[in-house]
């Protein structure tokens, strides 16, 4: 008989643990849909996140790249710059030096205007071979002459000491050098003082 009671009491009890255990497998599947929920929004956070640091990133970069790029430049301007900087000092720094010497260039070209005689003829053989020497020696360094006899006046190379009447030149045409002038690597040292035609 208590065989047949606890048998009894073991089939009443077997359909209350059949529904606990379909209340718990209920609950379980309840709780891992809410996990997997949890988890879906948060890979979406997280994709969302990285999605929002990938741009950062990406924006990060270009704005270096564009900083790099700048500094190139900048530095290759400076290059350029220092360069040209270098060019012009060398090409200019016998400019004063060149100033002087066309008072000599100057005073030797005054010494052979003059007439020769025979006692002097030496002298001025000697003066005219030394200014040619001497003229050769400074178109070296890049000093010119301007000579612009039967030329048009030109202000930026010139200046006019006077103007003359003259029906046989056009208006504006130098007439006469008074003194010569030079360039210093295409840079003017001294105008051509010159007499300028007025025209007929």
């Amino acid at each position: 008989m208590t065989d047949s009671k606890t048998e009894a009491a073991s089939q009443d009890v077997q359909p209350e643990i059949a529904e606990e255990n379909a209340q718990l497998d209920e609950t379980q599947a309840e709780v891992e849909q809410e996990q997997a929920q949890e988890a879906s929004q948060e890979q979406e956070l997280d994709a969302v996140e990285l999605a929002k640091q990938l741009a950062e990133a990406q924006a990060t970069i270009a704005e270096q790249k564009d900083t790099v790029l700048r500094a190139k430049a900048e530095v290759d301007n400076i290059r350029r710059r220092a360069a040209i900087d270098v060019t012009k000092a060398k090409d200019f720094a016998l400019e004063k030096f060149a100033k002087e010497l066309l008072s000599v260039i100057d005073n030797l070209e005054r010494a052979l205007q003059g007439d020769a005689d025979e006692a002097t003829q030496a002298v001025r053989e000697g003066v005219e071979l030394t200014l040619k020497s001497f003229l050769s020696t400074v178109e070296k360094f890049g000093i010119k002459a301007i000579d612009p006899k039967g030329e048009a006046f030109n202000p930026e190379q010139h200046q006019a000491i006077s103007m003359v009447p003259n029906p046989e030149l056009p208006a504006n045409t130098v007439m006469d050098v008074m003194q010569k002038g030079y360039e210093l690597n295409g840079r003017l040292l001294r105008p051509a003082m010159v007499i300028v035609s007025q025209g007929g």
